[in-house]
């Protein structure tokens, strides 16, 4: 029996299948559909535009499946007279509605009871009084982002600064040797003494 089967795999032919595929609601292209033959463990998935070619068998059944798409299958016809095989394939949303689920934070709704009844009660008022502070305010005034007219305000000091510096840097006055000898000449005069 295993030759038979080994024999029927050789004659079958290779068929080269693509195609395209679309969601059925409108016309738009379906990327990452993954599609495969189940029984050989190969396959592939549509690219961005829905597009996808792969080799098959004749007879191999082929799976088309995504997540919110139902599942759809084709047959390679068998004795095909081309080598080549295109589709154009629509595949419709699979609604699936699940159970309501409830998260609690207790076991049980008894504990829930005893956990609200026991749960002290903070005045909002206070805590809002206490987000007032002048410490808070500060701290809040320290972390806040620039506005839009100290952005501008900033962009235009930049500017102001970089057409100053356009022609060469700005001079340095403690290396100029005018302004040192203005300076020694009040120290002679006593301008720098203190008067009592």
């Amino acid at each position: 029996m295993g030759k038979l089967q080994a024999q029927d795999r050789q004659d079958r032919k290779v068929i080269q299948l693509s195609g395209i595929i679309l969601n059925a609601d409108s016309t738009d292209a379906v990327a990452g559909v993954n599609i495969y033959v189940p029984k050989k463990g190969r396959g592939t998935s549509s690219g961005r535009f829905g597009y996808f070619s792969m080799p098959v068998l004749e007879g191999d059944s082929v799976v088309f499946s995504f997540i919110g798409l139902k599942r759809q299958s084709f047959k390679v016809p068998e004795n095909v007279e081309d080598d080549k095989i295109s589709l154009i394939l629509t595949m419709e949303v699979d609604e699936i509605a699940l159970a309501e689920v409830e998260v609690m934070p207790y076991p049980s709704e008894k504990e829930f009871k005893e956990a609200v009844l026991a749960m002290s009660v903070v005045d909002p008022m206070t805590i809002s009084s206490s987000n007032m502070s002048p410490e808070m305010l500060l701290r809040w005034a320290e972390a806040m982002p620039a506005s839009g007219n100290e952005n501008f305000r900033y962009f235009q000091q930049g500017l102001m600064q970089q057409n100053q510096d356009l022609y060469g840097p700005r001079p340095l006055r403690l290396l100029d040797p005018f302004a040192w000898a203005q300076f020694i000449r009040s120290i002679k005069r006593g301008d720098l003494k203190s008067r009592d």
